[in-house]
């Protein structure tokens, strides 16, 4: 008789499912785990037939990514670390846009969930109750988001905060203004932890350009030596904005962003930020969603955030 794949299984001690992606996605499996299954597969002469194993395993080899906005240069970078990591294990991944639309991030969900093995969330906008149901009925994975029970990577954007703040004060700021992000964004919340009280608050406003422009114009009547952007769009958007009206920066405000996207670089002056490990989140967001194929348990990671000082801060002018 010929040796089928739950034969394997059985003399592995793994589940048909594991053998499955031991084959055909080895990277979303632990390497002990596929070297027994290969072992046991080469003592057989298991020879793999690609469509019975998609009937028995139910395992579809793609994956699913929802960001809320692909035009933000925040979150390619995320999508190149799930799809190299991915594609090392033979898997593909669907890209998705919610549009910064909650309604429209769980339909996506819920849509997808039969199509792919499991979903990696971006900077959910969703409550905590919606994505707890979402988990329930499909393998999923937040990035930038803690939910209880649910596992996540998250990017420590409070510490990259603190670390804004201490520079700022190390120059001898005072007095600086948060312009701040969207209300319902997490991340934005944890910024505002990071900022310990001590800025003051405006906004909330759009995560882009436009959105920064039209913060600067209320950040400047506050008389601020310092504007802290939500992120590094907001933060160009302020530049603009100071730039046509003849304020200097840094020499008479000093402005920061947040995430270290490339224009940060490319702007004049260069954006002092905070760098995200957007491409590692992605790539240990695939790693944690092979864990919950392997019927692993639900997992928490958390990656460091680094300050990057660049020309757009100095000492603090005087107010003399």
């Amino acid at each position: 008789m010929a040796v089928t794949i739950r034969d394997v299984a059985r003399q592995a001690q793994v589940s048909v499912s594991t053998v499955s992606r031991a084959l055909s996605a080895p990277g979303l499996v632990k390497e002990a785990t596929r070297q027994r299954v290969l072992d046991v597969v080469a003592g057989l002469g298991y020879q793999p037939n690609r469509a019975a194993r998609s009937l028995i395993t139910g395992r579809t080899g793609n994956l699913a990514v929802v960001v809320p906005d692909l035009l933000n240069p925040f979150f390619p970078s995320v999508l190149r670390g799930v799809q190299t990591k991915a594609g090392e294990a033979g898997t593909s991944v669907f890209f998705c846009d919610s549009r910064e639309d909650p309604e429209t991030e769980a339909e996506l969900v819920r849509t997808m969930a039969s199509q792919v093995d499991g979903v990696v969330l971006c900077a959910s906008l969703l409550t905590d109750e919606t994505i707890v149901e979402l988990a329930a009925a499909t393998p999923l994975v937040l990035i930038n988001r803690i939910v209880p029970g649910v596992s996540s990577v998250l990017m420590d954007s409070a510490s990259g905060m603190e670390q804004v703040v201490a520079h700022l004060e190390s120059l001898g700021h005072e007095d600086y203004v948060y312009l701040g992000g969207p209300a319902a964004a997490w991340s934005n919340n944890r910024r505002m932890q990071g900022l310990g009280g001590r800025a003051r608050l405006l906004g909330s406003f759009e995560p882009n350009f436009d959105g920064g422009y039209a913060a600067a114009e209320q950040a400047l009547k506050t008389g601020a030596t310092a504007f802290i952007a939500y992120n590094d769009l907001i933060a160009l958007g302020a530049l603009a904005y100071l730039a046509e009206h003849d304020v200097k920066v840094p020499e008479q405000i000093s402005v920061t962003g947040f995430d270290d996207i490339l224009y940060a670089t490319m702007c004049s002056p260069a954006l002092t930020t905070v760098h995200m490990p957007t491409e590692d989140a992605g790539e240990v967001a695939v790693d944690l969603l092979a864990t919950l194929l392997d019927g692993g348990p639900a997992e928490h990671r958390e990656l460091p955030t680094t300050l990057v000082v660049r020309a757009s801060t100095t000492r603090a002018h005087s107010s003399s």
